[in-house]
């Protein structure tokens, strides 16, 4: 579940270090967060904790992190899964590298950025498992459970500005986005998929990105990416989606989804890749 697990090995070490400085380039806007119940994230190498009101509906997630690489997620049990189930899937260590298998026991319905952040999203009533997604090893990964209770008038989410979509193996959604637009992110696939940007110096830089991304060439694709890149959302289950305050710097971006099928190979391969651009 952790976005940088999936990454060509070339871009890891910057997608990581980028996005640790600059975790606040997606936020949600103070306005629409304070009208949302909100659900704190703290997490640390060791630790993660849930705080905040747990009851179905809208809800405004804040995460507070440390350590290399802190990725929270929240993971809903299908029903009469128990936490022990979950987690001795973790402990076998199969879930850091292919998420998909974790489908028989439920979904990632929220994924934040690496580091500090804030993205709005729904919970569903149920068991959940709160995780610190940091590295592959996912029998390291902290985790708490945590019941979300119904709601007996569930909040609602403001309407978004713009709504981008993952599928198999494509992105669907408008090709500009404003900054200070509210943005939803959602997977309509099958599959896990993330939804990541990396800023290119201009048009040219991001066509040719796209196709060293098709093809692989992991050298060429360093060189193209001009500055940190920004993490929309991180790997998210089928019907799982957040929404989050468009405050990146105007310019080109190429989108990415870097997980991978059964055989290995990352979804850039497959066509998840498309020019965008960020305009004032």
């Amino acid at each position: 579940m952790n976005p940088t697990s999936a990454c060509p090995r070339l871009l890891r070490s910057v997608l990581i270090a980028s996005l640790l400085m600059v975790a606040s380039l997606v936020s949600v806007a103070a306005a629409e967060a304070t009208s949302l119940p909100t659900v704190t994230l703290t997490l640390s190498p060791t630790s993660i904790t849930v705080g905040g009101p747990l009851q179905s509906g809208a809800v405004n997630v804040v995460s507070t992190t440390t350590g290399k690489e802190p990725s929270p997620s929240l993971f809903l049990l299908k029903p009469g899964v128990s936490p022990a189930e979950f987690d001795a899937l973790l402990d076998a260590n199969q879930v850091g590298g292919e998420p998909n298998l974790a489908s028989k026991y439920g979904s990632i319905v929220f994924d934040g950025t690496v580091g500090d952040s804030e993205a709005q999203t729904v919970l569903q009533p149920g068991q959940y498992v709160a995780i610190n997604a940091e590295g592959d090893k996912s029998a390291k990964w902290p985790r708490t459970s945590f019941i979300v209770t119904p709601a007996a008038a569930p909040a609602t989410l403001p309407a978004p500005q713009a709504t981008e979509r993952s599928i198999d193996f494509a992105f669907r959604g408008p090709s500009t986005l404003r900054d200070g637009e509210l943005v939803r992110f959602e997977n309509e696939g099958y599959v896990v998929h993330m939804d990541l940007a990396f800023p290119t110096k201009n048009r040219a830089g991001a066509q040719q990105l796209v196709k060293d991304l098709l093809a692989g060439r992991e050298k060429a694709i360093r060189k193209l990416v001009s500055s940190e890149p920004v993490s929309f959302a991180g790997p998210l289950s089928t019907g799982g989606f957040q929404q989050e305050t468009i405050t990146a710097k105007p310019g080109w971006y190429v989108q990415a989804c870097f997980m991978e099928t059964q055989d290995g190979r990352d979804h850039t391969r497959l066509g998840m890749e498309r020019i965008i651009q960020i305009t004032k």
